[in-house]
């Protein structure tokens, strides 16, 4: 799981490990899960999804792969930074064999202002779910 540390991510861990699901974090910096209740029963995996040579390790033995990351605040090229990570995700998971990948597009981040929110791949209402679907094979997309 991508996105460990952010709004969506922060919930969805626990949940999975009260499903009895085992959960790995793809994270930059380890250091910002220090302080989440569920550390000890994770996995860390560092890596970045802007490096896709980090990546590999991070897909050992997975089966299904959320991608709850992006790039808003990064500057007016935000939307190709995406575009890269997210198809850099996508292979890394297609070359692992993750056989129920599963991309989460998120196009408003909570607290996001209306004015500037966008989905991740695009301005078009539907262009994050295209690109969820170029990377991954069965794509669930949620829109806030």
């Amino acid at each position: 799981m991508t996105g460990a540390s952010g709004y969506i991510g922060g919930r969805l861990v626990p949940e999975l490990l009260a499903r009895g699901h085992r959960v790995r974090c793809l994270v930059r910096n380890p250091g910002r899960l220090r302080d989440q209740p569920w550390r000890a029963d994770v996995d860390i995996a560092v890596g970045d999804v802007s490096r896709p040579e980090t990546l590999a390790e991070a897909f050992d033995g997975v089966d299904v792969a959320y991608y709850l990351v992006h790039s808003l605040g990064t500057g007016p090229a935000f939307e190709a930074t995406d575009r890269a990570a997210a198809h850099a995700f996508g292979a890394a998971a297609a070359a692992a064999g993750a056989p129920g990948s599963s991309t989460l597009a998120v196009s408003s981040p909570p607290g996001c202002p209306k004015r500037t929110s966008r989905p991740i791949c695009g301005p078009a209402p539907r262009s994050a779910e295209s690109c969820a679907a170029a990377v991954c094979p069965r794509p669930n997309c949620v829109r806030p």
